[in-house]
């Protein structure tokens, strides 16, 4: 199994403080959080894509460069890009770029987005969306992997014989298609055989699970090799400590922070205690046994073999949530990295670009 740390890059007060931290530090909390996630030997760091209140993750492509100059070895995701709101010529350009940056350590997980307040910023209307999305995401794939493209496209201006540069450095890159809610994701991974990514983090596991079914009904209906699906899933909120008592009194501030938030935003709330929360969401919260038994729970409904945490601390102190992170590496990914397998492909640059034919010629 491999594991990432990802952030939406939620800019909201301390629990504990009511402070404000300026958006300036918030944004190098983000590069320590990357940091972090490589020294404690995460497989990938990725930052997620939301133009609303309350997050500061507007350009996913200029902080994950200034996280690839900072890094060597962690790959590199997007949490997710959202197509339906993105012209896929520019986001081609942008993520083009930053796969060169990175040496090809850039991973894509796409999908619609969602919030009333950034479709209404982009113009984009909840009977379109899925659209724009299918057809960002056919434009943008056939960029990355031809040259010359030639497509009649309905949200924005009609391409013929367009070059887009720069050349990406993996051919092609791989995009996750991320699916929270609804099957039209599901389909759009199943129809071009590509790995899907589970939100998993609102509500208990069974819609999760019924959307994973879906998805290996109908890659199975487009004909593609059942040893080649990928799911990856999330988890709803990470606190491991020796014991699960510790673990509930650390984390019940945070869920009383989020639960009294969402009660102000008018979210539904699905959780109504602690205790609930970390019985039946995907939260990570408890011991390390109790952590690797419930990972495992979640592996038989949706047999993932890849999972993101939470990066940031998100309500926790610093201290606290660094203790965590060090126990879930040291005594919880170990014993999961041996009991549920890799993602059937190699974790390193799909198919890097050939050699400068002026250096080959040099040497």
């Amino acid at each position: 199994m491999r594991f990432l740390a990802i952030t939406l890059v939620v800019h909201r007060p301390d629990p504990a403080t009511g402070v404000l931290t300026p958006t300036h530090e918030r944004l190098r909390e983000v590069l320590d959080s990357a940091l972090l996630a490589e020294e404690l030997g995460f497989d990938g760091f990725g930052v997620g894509e939301r133009h609303e209140r309350p997050f500061l993750s507007s350009s996913p492509p200029v902080l994950l460069s200034h996280i690839a100059a900072l890094t060597r070895r962690i790959r590199l995701f997007t949490a997710v890009t959202t197509l339906s709101l993105l012209d896929p010529v520019r986001a081609l350009e942008d993520y083009a770029t930053l796969d060169h940056l990175s040496g090809g350590r850039l991973d894509l997980i796409i999908g619609k987005g969602n919030g009333s307040a950034q479709r209404e910023l982009f113009h984009v209307t909840p009977e379109d969306q899925w659209e724009r999305n299918a057809e960002s995401y056919e434009v943008f794939r056939r960029l990355w992997r031809e040259d010359k493209v030639t497509a009649a496209t309905r949200f924005r201006p009609p391409l013929s014989e367009a070059e887009v540069w720069p050349r990406p450095y993996q051919r092609p890159v791989r995009v996750w298609h991320g699916s929270a809610t609804s099957e039209e994701s599901v389909e759009l991974a199943a129809r071009y055989g590509e790995p899907l990514f589970s939100a998993n983090v609102t509500h208990p596991v069974e819609p999760y699970a019924a959307l994973v079914r879906h998805y290996r009904e109908r890659w199975r209906h487009h004909g593609h090799d059942p040893a080649l699906l990928t799911v990856g899933a999330g988890t709803a909120g990470i606190l491991v400590a020796p014991t699960s008592q510790e673990a509930l009194a650390a984390y019940r501030p945070v869920f009383e922070d989020n639960l009294a938030f969402a009660r102000k935003a008018g979210l539904p709330v699905v959780f109504e205690t602690l205790e609930d929360f970390a019985a039946r969401s995907s939260a990570l919260i408890g011991s390390p046994q109790q952590v690797v038994e419930k990972v495992h729970r979640y592996h038989e409904q949706l047999g993932h073999t890849v999972l993101h945490v939470h990066a940031e601390a998100g309500g926790l102190s610093p201290r606290r949530h660094r203790a965590s992170l060090e126990l879930f590496q040291s005594a919880v990914a170990p014993v999961l990295r041996r009991e549920i397998p890799d993602p059937p492909f190699a974790w390193a640059p799909v198919l890097p670009a050939a050699p400068d034919p002026q250096e080959s010629a040099r040497v």
